[in-house]
């Protein structure tokens, strides 16, 4: 398989794999494995925002984050992914993390969906600054009866993402959801991040997104070229993702300033322009195979949880086909994009993900998913259509007729009920393979483990079991 894209030699030189032993210090809204502190409950700031232009992007060059510049070709693998596993703990005591980024230089950003965005940086965790319209999504602490409807329901702050020229361009992105004068909306905006107060630069790229309670999709990312991608619910209301002239249930392709490129695929008349694709559920996980193809997970209607091929212009059928349908009968001689997987009656819940092409034996080259109702990490195999699949007599194998014609898929589930909900899975510059979990907003699942643990909310890194 040919690769399109390379990894810039600076981050094969960050240290980034011991972040549990650098971070110490005082911290309030985070803390490491050895010195736990309870976080503590933010108000949104309250000043008046003023607008910040974001710096453009005036050249095309490969991103550094996503791709690996170690072999000219990528090769899926032979053998399934091990069994043995252990978690080891970066950070804790942190309020419902959404999104784990890295940015260029190293920089460690995660968004808390009470509204909080922190940055590791120079040895210390701190609390970069608050956005300041997030609707309420307080967390649960432990000990405390959440069930599993918490405050803000699915929404708060939620999709995070770093200028690809970070630090000199010190631009973070971020997506949450506000209370508007007729309902939830979600917003797209950037922050100068060195500014004294970060909330007074907010610049509202995107605004008056629908949202609601569900179905609020919020996965930005950079992707080749410097596009800004981001996913977007249907916002409980199906139509809206068949509906081109709305932003919806689709996954958006944006310039850094959030309009729209001029090569976006054109869905018709009145269509928006910044629509990659559309007729999505609830898109929250959005990666990059090593040649540059999109994939995103996606969380069907009682199961039927899917992975999608991205194709400029293409209709994944959501808001047009049957709930009940979105199986071999609903997708059978349609003209909807197939699904590379669908889970069928099984429940995965697919949040983040990422596509790994880090170090870690056995999970090279595969596609990592977050778990949160299965609360469990599920690593996919993905082989050209009619090629062996590794591990299929142990795993979960997609192939059918009426899937995707390039790929075919075999899934194992692994950590599964050992650290409760994983909402995002993450790659570290040094290739480490770091997971967050979501246990303090109140949905975990548990007859034998007291969630959400003292120490939750956590990033892990995951590592091979010790003999």
């Amino acid at each position: 398989m040919s690769r399109r894209f390379s990894r810039r030699s600076l981050l094969a030189t960050l240290g980034i794999g011991s972040l549990a032993g650098c971070l110490r210090g005082d911290s309030s809204t985070g803390s490491t494995a050895d010195t736990p502190t309870p976080t503590t409950e933010q108000t949104a700031a309250t000043t008046t925002a003023t607008a910040t232009p974001v710096p453009p992007v005036t050249e095309r060059y490969d991103l550094s984050v996503d791709h690996d510049s170690a072999a000219s070709e990528w090769e899926p693998p032979t053998s399934p992914p091990p069994t043995k596993l252990e978690v080891e703990p970066v950070v804790e005591n942190i309020a419902i993390p959404w999104e784990v980024t890295f940015a260029p230089n190293g920089d460690l950003f995660v968004s808390e969906r009470p509204g909080r965005i922190l940055r590791y940086t120079a040895g210390a965790l701190e609390a970069s600054f608050e956005a300041k319209d997030v609707v309420d999504a307080s967390a649960v602490a432990h000990g405390e009866e959440g069930g599993w409807w918490a405050a803000g329901g699915e929404g708060g702050l939620m999709g995070l993402a770093v200028h690809p020229r970070y630090p000199t361009v010190p631009v973070v992105y971020a997506v949450y959801t506000y209370d508007a004068a007729d309902g939830p909306r979600n917003r797209l905006v950037c922050f100068d991040v060195t500014a004294d107060d970060p909330a007074k630069t907010e610049t509202v790229l995107i605004d008056g997104i629908p949202g609601a309670n569900v179905h609020n999709g919020s996965r930005i990312a950079f992707g080749p070229a410097n596009y800004l991608w981001m996913t977007t619910g249907d916002a409980a209301e199906e139509a809206n993702a068949a509906d081109p002239t709305n932003l919806a249930g689709s996954v958006l392709r944006l310039e850094p300033d959030g309009t729209a490129p001029s090569d976006n695929p054109d869905f018709g008349s009145d269509s928006d322009s910044r629509l990659y694709t559309i007729g999505h559920r609830n898109p929250q996980g959005l990666t990059w195979l090593p040649d540059g193809t999109t994939l995103v997970t996606e969380h069907g209607p009682g199961g039927k949880d899917e992975i999608n091929r991205l194709v400029a212009g293409g209709n994944y059928g959501w808001g047009t086909m049957e709930p009940t349908n979105r199986n071999a009968e609903g997708y059978t001689d349609s003209s909807f994009a197939r699904p590379v997987v669908n889970t069928g009656s099984k429940t995965w819940a697919p949040p983040g993900c990422a596509f790994y092409t880090g170090s870690f034996d056995g999970f090279r080259n595969r596609l990592v998913v977050g778990g949160l109702r299965s609360q469990r990490l599920n690593v996919v195999t993905l082989v050209p259509s009619g090629d062996d699949l590794p591990g299929a007599d142990s795993g979960t194998v997609f192939d059918a007729p009426w899937m995707d014609a390039e790929y075919d898929a075999v899934a194992h589930a692994r950590l599964e009920n050992q650290v409760g909900r994983i909402r995002d899975v993450t790659q570290a510059p040094d290739g480490s393979l770091l997971v967050s979990t979501s246990n303090r907003d109140g949905r975990t699942r548990s007859d034998e483990v007291d969630y959400p643990r003292p120490t939750d909310d956590r990033i892990l890194r995951v590592v091979p079991a010790s003999e």
